[in-house]
């Protein structure tokens, strides 16, 4: 409140009034604090249809490949979807840095590392749990 202009007794009874009523000093904290804005109502289930679709989406790209090769090329099926997930990691990440703010090369590639390096864990641990007897 210092920023604003405010001192000596004019702080303290700004400051007291706001810390008198719990409402009042939720939403100075969330707004001026911690530099959150509210959300209405209607957000959860808007997030909710978001994270559902992109999950359905994003789990089906990588499978795009193996409706196009034939059970003796499983080997190229998979670096074929390495590669197309890889391409479309990275025009998700440089879209997000041309809607947002950022280097549309660094975000693509950021993506696209972190997005590829998430697949691979998810392989060697199923790999590794795959190799233990009796499960």
């Amino acid at each position: 409140m210092k920023d604003w202009g405010y001192e000596g007794t004019a702080l303290d009874s700004m400051a007291d009034g706001i810390a008198s009523n719990p409402r009042a000093m939720h939403e100075f904290m969330m707004s001026f604090e911690l530099k959150l804005a509210p959300v209405a109502k209607n957000e959860a289930g808007r997030s909710f249809a978001v994270v559902l679709s992109s999950t359905i989406f994003g789990s089906f790209i990588p499978l795009i490949p193996f409706f196009f090769v034939t059970a003796a090329t499983i080997a190229s099926g998979s670096i074929a979807s390495v590669i197309v997930s890889g391409a479309l990691l990275f025009f998700i990440g440089a879209y997000e840095a041309r809607t947002t703010v950022g280097s549309v090369w660094w975000s693509g590639l950021q993506m696209t590392i972190i997005g590829l390096s998430a697949g691979f864990a998810g392989y060697l641990i199923g790999h590794l749990i795959g190799a233990i007897p009796g499960l």
